[in-house]
């Protein structure tokens, strides 16, 4: 009888990170196992591996450690359909020695509070930058916007290469299907051209309230599309982290006024390109569950997702350029010339580096700062969620709203804080915790563990 070894990846917050179906008579030629009489069969290794039998088909595994003699059913989130009653699963623990129980648990929380904070203080340079990237560039910010976005191709690709020479991105991760990248680039090019369009007719207090419906949209989709199931606590929670953000942001202005004036269409196409990103950050989720499945070792690289999504976002934007250069007030025939305007000005040199003091420092540092925030939401998003990634740069608003009021170089008069500020972000931080708590009676991971189609 042939073997059939492949990988199962867990549906649960536990200590297994590979698995292999295998059949009896090929345990010991394939897998370099061996036998021992009343603790099952134990993979020889540098890892503790114990072997699980199968209870049934999507119900999981019966596990028995070394050395153990209590016995515990591990279910997983990916259905194998090809697994039948009896069949062997050899199950290999992390380094750390197996059964860690909830200081693993402990290990991913802190994890992803350390990124989670990591992404917040490059969200708030990231807002920041590009304010003052556009005092040099005040006359082309849609030079700034091509500028970031070739950027980002070709140091993603640079990166990407780099990783895989090192080995880090393997031939199978590049093998995956293309069709989802495509789809990443398509979601993120629509949600650029629907914003800006938007954008330039909404006012700016506006639009951080509009922007409120990203959280709601990625609630929906990673139900819909995850099949996702949120407690109580964590929609309330998100709910008061979007209220605590239209009170910081938008107490004291003109919004809600107008949002009257300039009509329901505008106001819809600026939640319908929240959607698009909504969309992206939900199907990037969904790559990465999938390649778990598919990907014999280790977890699909992040600058993959990145690399290929940038490449496709790059191209749709091409073929959108003379809808988004009539939006930024550009003539297409135009376009040569603004471009070229805006790289001397960019680099400062020649008759039209007048008033592009700045530059090219601080477009420069916005281009970095904004790629860096882009990896580390990806790698949030990766580790937790793309609920748990919009939680964290929705958190950066605030803290960038205080931050425009201090005396910032090349802007001049610092802003105000507006009056809502302090009740906002008490708000905002009482939301967070609602989310982040979770009940002792209830398993952290019921909630939120995906079952992917």
């Amino acid at each position: 009888m042939s073997a059939s070894c492949r990988r199962l990846t867990a549906g649960v917050a536990g200590p297994m990170v590979a698995r292999q179906v295998l059949r009896t008579g090929e345990i010991s030629r394939l897998c370099g196992v061996g036998m021992n009489k009343g603790k099952g069969i134990v993979l020889r290794g540098r890892r503790p591996v114990v072997l699980a039998e199968a209870v049934g088909r999507g119900e999981g595994v019966r596990l028995r450690s070394e050395g153990e003699d209590e016995e515990r059913v591990e279910k997983w989130s990916y259905a194998a359909d090809n697994l039948r009653r009896g069949d062997l699963v050899v199950v290999e623990e992390k380094e750390d020695g197996g059964r860690c129980g909830g200081g693993c648990d402990g290990d991913r929380r802190m994890k992803v509070v350390v990124a989670a904070a990591f992404t917040v203080v490059l969200g708030v340079g990231n807002r920041v930058l590009y304010k003052l990237a556009l005092v040099p560039l005040k006359h082309y910010p849609f030079f700034l916007a091509q500028l970031a976005t070739v950027g980002y191709v070709l140091v993603y690709f640079s990166i990407l290469s780099l990783r895989y020479n090192a080995g880090i991105v393997t031939d199978e991760m590049l093998s995956l299907p293309m069709t989802p990248y495509v789809a990443v680039g398509l979601l993120e090019a629509l949600g650029a051209a629907t914003g800006m369009a938007a954008g330039a007719i909404l006012s700016g207090a506006s639009i951080p309230i509009l922007s409120q419906s990203f959280l709601v949209w990625q609630l929906l989709l990673s139900a819909i599309f995850l099949g996702r199931r949120y407690r109580v606590n964590q929609l309330l929670g998100c709910f008061l982290v979007a209220v605590g953000v239209i009170i910081t942001v938008a107490s004291g202005s003109s919004a809600g006024v107008s949002l009257k004036e300039v009509g329901m269409f505008w106001s819809l196409l600026m939640i319908i390109s929240f959607l698009f990103q909504a969309a992206d950050t939900v199907l990037k989720e969904r790559i990465f569950l999938k390649a778990a499945e598919r990907l014999k070792r280790g977890s699909l690289d992040l600058f993959v997702v990145n690399t290929y999504g940038s490449a496709f976002q790059a191209l749709f934007l091409c073929l959108l350029l003379p809808f988004l250069s009539k939006l930024w007030g550009v003539p297409f025939s135009q376009l040569p010339n603004y471009l070229k305007d805006g790289a001397a000005c960019f680099l400062n040199i020649g008759s039209l580096s007048s008033g592009c003091d700045g530059a090219p420092l601080l477009p420069l540092l916005f281009v970095v700062v904004n790629m860096g925030f882009n990896i580390s939401l990806l790698h949030l998003l990766k580790i937790s969620s793309a609920v748990v990634s919009c939680l964290a740069s929705t958190f950066s608003v605030p803290i960038s709203v205080y931050m425009f009021t201090l005396p910032l170089p090349y802007l001049g008069v610092a802003s105000s804080l507006p009056p809502g500020f302090v009740t906002g972000a008490v708000i905002l931080l009482v939301g967070l915790s609602i989310y982040a708590w979770t009940p002792t009676t209830m398993d952290p991971s019921s909630s939120s563990s995906p079952s992917i189609p």
